[in-house]
């Protein structure tokens, strides 16, 4: 009953029947909720600008540290630079000034440094000295020239223009020119330098293979040894060519994988340079330096090209460690073989002395001999050892790679799988909502089509519900808890 009672107190057409002045509600007040929700979106649109200017503030702020650790950076640089191009000039100039060296080579550079200096002095005195001529011409004509007329003006401007145009167009053909000849000169020289490392390279590998001419000079009383040592010298000189070559292969297939250009990488490398290994946060620094320099790169792009850099670093550090091994065993290798020819000339000295004793003469050449099979095993040991060194340390950093990789797929799926479960709740409970609140709407309109029909039965003259409906379209009440 207390149930029955509630609802038809909360039911509209009690609340039409019992009249405005009912205490059962409350009028509702629409200009004020209006305010209030205009008040609300006022403070929540002036809360998002805050915290957009928040984040803008902190992108400058991040932006102008970024740029203040660069400029500190690259203002050392261009110190030290000048620092180093002052004490090259200073040298260069009183190399060539010395009176004491009569060289031919040293009077051609004099002369070519005069050639420069000449042509400096004729660049400035047709190209700057006109271009600034020109420029005091229009300062003082823009600032002292009288008022004329309209025509006078507009003919005065179109000769100046003429002029600016005719010298813009002088500049530009001996910019031209001198760009060209920068190009060739860079060009020249990256070939000369490329031609010297590529003649040292050879150069120094042929050295080392070459057979020491401090064995050939010895003398050995047995052929046997010495042709033996001769063969065991071209054995291990062989192992060490065949490993130079394999990284010089590695090296050529690292460097056919740089996303930079020549060019770019050189630019790469010039950055990288001007930010010290103990910089504190060096790597973010240059990569940052990078992303400007490199606008149509990606991030992406870069860090691959940082790791083949990498890679490439790394090889040609174990190819300087192999060519500083091969050296080293090369010089243990001709002390040791001097050392066993003197020995050997030393045991056929002691034979032409002790012809009667044969036996011991024949030991003492065994002996040799096992230590010459000796010292190969070992090498072939110190060669073993270091190809498998290194194929671990290969292993290991495509190891270390393989499961980074696999993490980071791992993870991908993890997200993906968590956000596709997030929406599937989601999802569920939007249905939940809506059955629900479709379930209450067909409840609602059954008891009221309910109550319009017993109204209709206990009063035929009244006003049906559907009247009051069309005549007050918005709620004249505010909803309550039960409806």
């Amino acid at each position: 009953m207390t149930m029955q009672k509630n609802n038809s107190a909360d039911n509209p057409v009690f609340h039409l029947k019992n009249g405005m002045r009912s205490i059962k509600y409350k009028p509702v007040d629409y200009q004020q909720m209006h305010a209030l929700t205009e008040a609300k979106k006022l403070a929540a649109a002036s809360t998002e600008l805050k915290i957009r200017k928040a984040v803008q503030t902190s992108k400058v702020s991040k932006e102008q540290t970024l740029l203040h650790q660069h400029k500190q950076v690259w203002w050392q640089a261009h110190q030290r630079l000048n620092e180093i191009r002052a004490k090259m000039e200073s040298e260069i100039k009183s190399f060539l000034h010395e009176e004491n060296l009569g060289n031919e080579y040293l009077s051609d550079l004099r002369n070519f440094e005069q050639e420069l200096s000449e042509q400096w002095c004729m660049y400035l005195k047709n190209v700057i000295d006109p271009i600034q001529q020109l420029r005091e011409d229009l300062k003082y004509r823009q600032h002292h020239s009288p008022q004329h007329s309209h025509s006078h003006t507009e003919f005065n401007s179109v000769k100046v223009l003429e002029e600016v145009d005719f010298v813009k167009k002088q500049l530009k053909a001996v910019f031209e020119g001198l760009s060209l000849e920068q190009q060739k000169f860079e060009n020249d020289l990256s070939d000369y330098s490329i031609k010297i490392l590529d003649h040292y390279s050879e150069e120094r590998s042929n050295l080392l293979s070459e057979l020491p001419t401090e064995l050939e000079a010895l003398e050995c009383p047995y052929p046997d040894l010495k042709s033996s040592i001769f063969k065991e010298f071209s054995n291990f000189t062989e192992k060490y060519q065949k490993k130079l070559h394999e990284f010089d292969l590695q090296l050529e297939d690292i460097y056919r994988n740089f996303q930079l250009s020549e060019e770019d990488h050189w630019i790469y490398q010039s950055v990288l340079d001007q930010y010290s290994g103990d910089l504190c946060g060096r790597r973010t620094l240059y990569l940052d330096m990078l992303q400007r320099y490199f606008p149509h790169k990606s991030r992406h792009a870069l860090v691959e090209h940082e790791k083949c850099c990498h890679q490439y670093r790394l090889s040609r550090e174990q190819r300087r460690i192999l060519i500083s091994n091969w050296n080293k065993s090369r010089r243990d290798f001709i002390q040791k073989a001097v050392l066993t020819l003197a020995e050997a000339c030393a045991t056929y000295e002691m034979e032409n002395a002790w012809a009667k004793d044969r036996k011991k003469q024949q030991k003492l050449c065994a002996d040799l001999k096992a230590k010459v099979l000796q010292w190969r095993a070992q090498q072939e040991e110190v060669a073993k050892l270091e190809m498998e060194i290194s194929a671990r340390r290969r292993e290991k950093e495509e190891e270390k790679e393989k499961l980074w990789k696999r993490k980071e797929l791992l993870q991908r799926e993890e997200k993906k799988k968590k956000i596709r479960k997030y929406w599937a709740k989601k999802e569920q409970n939007w249905q939940e909502m809506e059955m629900r609140d479709l379930r209450r709407l067909e409840e609602l309109k059954k008891l009221m089509a309910e109550q319009s029909a017993k109204d209709r039965e206990r009063h035929p003259t009244s006003l049906s519900l559907d009247f009051l409906v069309d005549l007050f379209p918005k709620p004249l009440f505010p909803p309550t808890a039960g409806s």
